[in-house]
């Protein structure tokens, strides 16, 4: 398998990925800032597919409506000349010190109707190049303590934006998709829809349930100490994993933001394996982008900032590849024939059988003898020790 990353690789950096200067709370940036343009240069040669872009990161927030023109003129000009697309958009309604308590669910009213005027003009970009996604990182949408925030008032104020959004969208003929990306907390205290399961019991209160997914992400849900490959496999059972953006995390402490596979390397590995054999016959469930939401490291230089970008692409082409093999050892196969993985499939209750038929069956209960099958075992730590393997390249 080739390890050159190719188109029909989907692979996708959003511009403040490898934009970012490096600041934190306690020091300022070690790099200097990257023009958009060239950072979409520099992409296009190491092979990615898409880049992505939260309004701000292609026009400063204060610029005129000349200023922000000419930035995208030079912006399209260079997906033109490169050919990269653009799969997603989103807003950045969390830097500017007027988002300080949230862009939807700001307790300020004003704050509410300007956030939802910034997304709406970014709708209309989003379109214009050809954006599929749109995705919705609710960061500031949260609180410090619990005096501040009425969270059904918020969960009611955070509907109706999105409600609004998604029918602007219908209305302009957009065929956007939206997703909502999960966070436990930082930048605030604890932030609204903290994990996917909140934030796909959210999407059933929606106007436009239909159009609404989630954009997972890995360090997102790991700072939850929650499983992502759980988690992704559920969003994919409902139909709503519309985005997903990929980096590494060393468990629950702050956002990391690690080169993918540089953090829990399993949990990566059968990520991919979910992402690229999960789906009936080994097909892939998930036709969308492999998008890349990482940070360089604040010690790199600006070389280390793409040697970086390619080693997320490198990564996940390599846990591919592991992954094929895994899928196609003789040894991992009849491990899991052993451990009965396939036979969860199977309907526990037979074709047309009702419950009056299971309680007929004396098979089921009455002679079903609970402690031989309770000393049976099932393989498991096999199966993890030969993913292990395979990782490893010892097999």
């Amino acid at each position: 398998m080739p390890l050159a990353p190719r188109p029909e690789d989907k692979f996708s950096f959003g511009l403040w990925t490898v934009g970012w200067q490096a600041r934190d709370p306690f020091g300022d940036a070690t790099r200097a800032p990257l023009d958009p343009v060239e950072s979409v240069h520099r992409l296009a040669e190491l092979g990615a597919w898409g880049v992505t872009f939260h309004d701000d990161d292609v026009v400063p927030f204060a610029a005129d409506e000349h200023a922000r023109q000419e930035h995208l003129k030079r912006f399209r000009a260079a997906l033109d000349e490169t050919g990269l697309v653009v799969p997603m958009v989103t807003t950045n309604l969390f830097t500017h010190p007027v988002f300080k308590d949230g862009a939807f669910t700001s307790n300020d009213r004003s704050v509410r109707r300007f956030a939802l005027r910034k997304v709406m003009r970014n709708l209309d970009l989003a379109a214009e190049l050809g954006a599929t996604t749109y995705v919705f990182w609710g960061g500031r949408e949260g609180a410090e303590t619990d005096a501040a925030k009425d969270v059904r008032s918020a969960l009611d104020r955070y509907r109706e934006g999105l409600d609004l959004l998604a029918q602007y969208s219908i209305d302009r003929g957009y065929g956007l998709r939206f997703a909502l990306e999960p966070k436990p907390n930082e930048p605030r205290g604890d932030i609204l829809l903290p994990t996917i399961g909140h934030a796909l019991a959210f999407i059933t209160t929606l106007a436009h349930a239909d159009l609404f997914g989630v954009n997972p992400e890995v360090g997102h849900e790991q700072m939850a100490n929650l499983n992502m490959v759980h988690g992704v496999s559920q969003a994919l059972w409902q139909g709503k994993l519309f985005h997903i953006d990929l980096n590494g995390q060393h468990g629950p402490k702050f956002d990391q933001d690690l080169t993918f596979g540089h953090g829990d390397l399993l949990s990566a590995f059968f990520l991919v394996d979910l992402l690229e054999n999960g789906g009936p016959q080994g097909v892939s469930p998930y036709d969308g982008p492999r998008h890349f939401d990482y940070k360089p490291l604040r010690t790199e230089d600006v070389a280390g900032v793409w040697s970086s970008a390619a080693d997320n692409m490198r990564t996940y082409l390599l846990l591919k590849e592991r992954a094929a093999a895994f899928r196609a050892d003789p040894a991992v196969q009849q491990a899991l024939l052993d451990s009965k993985v396939a036979e969860l499939a199977t309907p526990t209750l037979a074709a047309g059988e009702s419950y009056a038929d299971l309680l007929a069956d004396r098979t089921a209960f009455e002679d079903f003898d609970a402690d031989a099958v309770g000393q049976r075992g099932y393989g498991f730590g096999r199966l993890d020790q030969l993913a292990v393997e395979h990782l490893l390249g010892a097999r």
